[in-house]
């Protein structure tokens, strides 16, 4: 396909976001299939960043980044490992009021050293922070999961429990778990025990019950066979809300992806409309020769 091709597909996503919401209270779900659940409808408003500057002691991770999020946007955060990523998950949350606590007690939140970052007032945020702190170390996988009930219902509902977008979608629980790579004895492991694979795939799992309609997901491919990358990048492509994902994975960006938020060298951040080979593309085009070259990364110096 195309650049112009891969491009139209995507913002296909955008534009479809009305017919996706209307869609997801429909049918009954497979046993082998991921489906993430609609939250509740999304405004005009997700998330806007204006002229946000964050810096750690003199360390610049980014100055005057702006960018507006739309509904149905999916987003890959790509960059090198301390650029700042997990830092902008935390600045969102935060200004969502879905602020979590450290392990030892303080705030865990993030604020920017200036500028702004708006979140719509209609937006159900889930990320994986809210997941770890939900985690039992003495239940088991299944019961961690399905609350002890054979019968999981996704979906949103209102402060009565009533479905917000059409019927809840029941799945079995024990189906559930193997969406998530977690099948037969894998299943009765105690959380306590698990790897942190294990557990990056629990969160995940946990994750997708919630149904929020903004998604952030810190690297979700990671331990996932082949098979279950596929059916998250079909779960993600139905999904009728906006997914932030941080990945190294670019062909997993390639499928998803409508916008690319990219940190460079020397503490720039680049917002993009398109998936992870039209950026590259347009930063060859920039760059040359040096775009494919490896290079350490470097910060500016924060100037007060």
């Amino acid at each position: 396909m195309s650049a112009k091709g891969r491009q139209a597909k995507h913002k296909e996503h955008i534009t479809k976001y009305e017919e996706l919401l209307s869609q997801s209270g429909k049918g009954q779900i497979k046993d082998t299939k991921i489906t993430i659940p609609a939250g509740p409808r999304l405004g005009n408003t997700v998330i806007e960043a204006d002229k946000l500057t964050k810096a750690y002691g003199d360390k610049l991770l980014f100055e005057n980044l702006s960018f507006i999020v739309p509904p149905g946007a999916v987003v890959g955060i790509v960059g090198p490992n301390g650029a700042g990523k997990t830092t902008l998950f935390k600045l969102i949350a935060d200004a969502a009021g879905q602020t979590v606590e450290r392990a030892d007690g303080k705030p865990g939140g993030e604020k920017p050293d200036s500028g702004e970052i708006k979140v719509g007032s209609t937006v159900k945020l889930v990320y994986v922070d809210q997941m770890r702190q939900l985690l039992n170390p003495d239940k088991t996988v299944w019961e961690q999961l399905s609350d002890g009930l054979d019968i999981i219902k996704l979906g949103a509902v209102d402060d009565k429990g009533r479905p917000l977008n059409g019927q809840l979608r029941e799945v079995n629980s024990r189906a559930y778990c193997s969406w998530f790579n977690f099948s037969g004895p894998d299943q009765n492991k105690k959380v306590g025990v698990l790897s942190g694979g294990e557990r990056n795939r629990l969160n995940l799992g946990m994750m997708l019950k919630q149904a929020g309609n903004v998604l952030l997901l810190d690297e979700p491919t990671n331990d996932l066979d082949v098979t279950t990358i596929r059916a998250l990048e079909d779960a993600i492509e139905e999904f009728a809300g906006c997914v932030l994902c941080i990945s190294h994975d670019r062909w997993f960006l390639d499928r998803i992806c409508t916008h690319i938020l990219a940190y460079e060298n020397n503490s720039e951040v680049i917002w993009f409309e398109g998936n992870w080979s039209d950026y590259a593309e347009w930063r060859r085009k920039q760059l040359g020769a040096d775009a494919d070259r490896p290079h350490k990364t470097v910060y500016r110096k924060m100037t007060r």
